[in-house]
């Protein structure tokens, strides 16, 4: 499991990498849900800074043509997981991440207010990389530990808060391999 700076609600294993896309949940409201979500900036292209520049607010809407639409938008994530398994923590968890945009869950809207966001590296097409589902369920296994209101969470992904808006992480996101390897980090 990763370690949990519970004062000030950073995972002490990843790369920090501070988002000042965040702000404080209402009050009275926890994180009571993780949301799994799907980034590739460009499109289908990993590796390189711009994920965190577009969560950091550093994209430049020249450096391809993709992200002319997207530069100026105001978003971030909790966490990153790369396709070589790195973390990457841009929002402490007690604080509110600007992820999931209009969402609801079980009836329950503003999913931002009481998610936490994890992106991982990846697309709806091509399959997630082994190294991500590890990193995700000992990240989650972590979560539920450390903090009380996750303990119960449920695990949903964007496309499930967002149906017809959202599709990520995609049908190339294996459902399965994460439960079996959340079991197994139970043991």
């Amino acid at each position: 499991m990763f370690r949990v700076n519970e004062a000030d609600g950073l995972v002490q294993d990843a790369r920090q990498v501070c988002s000042p896309n965040q702000d404080e949940r209402p009050p009275g409201c926890l994180p009571e849900l993780i949301v799994v979500h799907g980034i590739s900036l460009p499109p289908r292209t990993f590796g390189g800074p711009h994920i965190d520049q577009l969560f950091t607010n550093g994209l430049s809407a020249t450096e391809h043509p993709s992200f002319a639409a997207i530069y100026n938008v105001k978003v971030s994530a909790h966490f990153l997981i790369r396709r070589c398994g790195e973390l990457v923590q841009y929002v402490p968890i007690h604080m509110r991440a600007w992820h999931a945009g209009i969402s609801s869950f079980s009836g329950r809207a503003h999913c931002n207010d009481y998610s936490v966001g994890i992106e991982l590296e990846g697309d709806d097409y091509m399959p997630y990389a082994p190294s991500q589902y590890d990193g995700l369920a000992r990240l989650i296994r972590t979560l539920q530990v450390s903090i009380p209101s996750l303990a119960g969470a449920g695990i949903v992904g964007h496309c499930d808060i967002a149906p017809g808006r959202k599709t990520d992480p995609g049908p190339a996101f294996d459902w399965q391999q994460l439960d079996a390897l959340l079991r197994r980090h139970d043991n």
